[in-house]
């Protein structure tokens, strides 16, 4: 049997405006995942359209397609297309799980969320010629999972190969997030591999720099301190994401810096409260954001902070009011969403109730477009504000200004080359790309990531702003 795994590009990553740098950061580990479940003597190929090309031309036995919603329409057309050949495709992912009666239209059989469990019981039918049509996970673990086929990872076609993913879901429930429509069936929304499990993925990956692309690397508290602790003898550097709670609650944010944490993504979302308490996002509630700030830097940890804007209680100054914030607050980068309403969440149910949905084109909801009605401004005010967000905090005297925050040159160069390397150098990325030489980077960005801490350089003395 032959198996052809799929991740269809992302509309937004063809587009005139896409940034190939962006598309080619981490392989496809969902995939990768799945294809360890099949036997020594069966054949498995992943392809992931953003950094090849997708031929159709071939006659596998089973395609599997990962979905997300802005790559939707190419991943229905693909599922079409092998289907008119007789051949059996399967469909998965985040979109699958919210819209199934959508997808289904599509596939020979669909699954709907984490597919650990469901996975195996469909190859134990499928070779049994007894496929259902759909499959829940029901009973979700980790535990005893078998290794990633990294074998089938074009690894030096990503920036980052060396992702890693040791937890499922996240503890908390953001109206605006998909993560409990993708786990609404089934007791558990969060849980974690074994930590010895972990370790070993880990010494199974090359190089010293990981990334973890875990939804709340810091989510259980036990599985953390007990990774982190093993992560401290070996040596590694990297990345992840955490909620402002975390940072603030205990010292695990200490134990993961002396395990070699130097850059966190970090969900802040809104600095306005009202809008945290519409949307949910309790961890976030009555959080001392400046307080965050200054603990991770004075780690040594860079910042990647997360931003919505379009939430009820915004206005057409919100732009202004937290790009200011962030850059004088010293924040590393800044990811900016216009809010998005995914199907299968309370958001998008709460904007279809109060008729604010603008459209169903699902080629539209990639957080750069504006699908809703806002309340606090006009549609092009919150488009105009988004694209003036991205172009005020990424200026080259934003980027100084920010730099200068840190109290040491060395901190502030750190600070200055990796905002800048990831906004500012996009021929030079796209040059890389082309020629098929990303992962010699790596270096680079290891390099980029070496610890710089302000309690080794001295006292604070920049003040930090007053944030939400």
């Amino acid at each position: 049997m032959k198996m052809k795994f799929i991740l269809p590009a992302l509309t937004e990553a063809e587009s005139p405006l896409r940034r190939p740098i962006k598309y080619s950061l981490f392989p496809p580990l969902g995939l990768a995942t799945l294809a360890a479940y099949l036997d020594s003597s069966e054949e498995a190929e992943i392809v992931d359209q953003h950094i090849e090309e997708l031929s159709l031309d071939d006659y596998p036995d089973i395609v599997a397609i990962e979905v997300y919603i802005t790559n939707a329409k190419r991943a229905y057309k693909i599922a079409d297309h092998y289907r008119c050949k007789g051949i059996f495709v399967i469909l998965g992912g985040l979109h699958v799980t919210s819209l199934p009666d959508e997808a289904s239209k599509h596939a020979d059989a669909i699954f709907l969320g984490s597919a650990e469990e469901s996975f195996p019981r469909f190859l134990k039918n499928y070779r049994r010629r007894a496929p259902q049509e759909r499959y829940f996970s029901s009973q979700r673990s980790l535990i005893g999972i078998p290794p990633i086929r990294r074998d089938l990872i074009k690894r030096g076609l990503y920036l980052v190969p060396n992702s890693i993913v040791v937890t499922r879901g996240c503890p908390h429930h953001c109206e605006f997030c998909y993560k409990d429509a993708f786990f609404k069936n089934g007791r558990k929304s969060f849980y974690t591999q074994s930590v010895d499990d972990a370790i070993s993925e880990i010494g199974r990956l090359p190089g010293r720099h990981l990334y973890f692309l875990d939804d709340h690397l810091l989510g259980h508290r036990r599985f953390a301190t007990d990774l982190f602790r093993e992560m401290q003898s070996i040596g590694r550097i990297f990345q992840g994401a955490a909620t402002v709670d975390s940072i603030l609650r205990g010292d695990l944010i200490e134990k993961a810096a002396d395990a070699g944490l130097r850059s966190i993504f970090i969900g802040f979302e809104s600095l306005n409260p009202d809008n945290l308490k519409q949307t949910n996002k309790k961890q976030n509630i009555n959080r001392d954001y400046d307080r965050v700030i200054n603990r991770l830097h004075e780690l040594g940890i860079m910042i990647n902070g997360s931003f919505v804007f379009g939430l009820d209680s915004d206005d057409s100054e919100v732009f202004k009011r937290t790009v200011d914030w962030a850059v004088k607050t010293g924040i590393t980068t800044a990811t900016f969403h216009i809010a998005t309403l995914y199907p299968g969440t309370a958001f998008y149910h709460k904007m279809q109730s109060e008729q604010r949905l603008l459209t169903n084109d699902w080629d539209r909801y990639d957080t750069r477009q504006v699908v809703f009605q806002p309340v606090g401004m006009t549609a092009a005010e919150l488009k105009d504000g988004y694209d003036s967000a991205y172009r005020d905090f990424y200026s080259w005297s934003a980027i100084a200004r920010s730099s200068l925050f840190h109290g040491s040159l060395k901190h502030q160069l750190k600070h200055f080359f990796y905002t800048g390397g990831w906004k500012k150098f996009e021929p030079l990325w796209n040059m890389i790309i082309q020629i098929k030489k990303l992962n010699q980077t790596t270096p680079l960005l290891e390099a980029v990531l070496s610890k710089a801490s302000r309690l080794e350089d001295g006292p604070q003395t920049k003040p930090l702003g007053k944030g939400g």
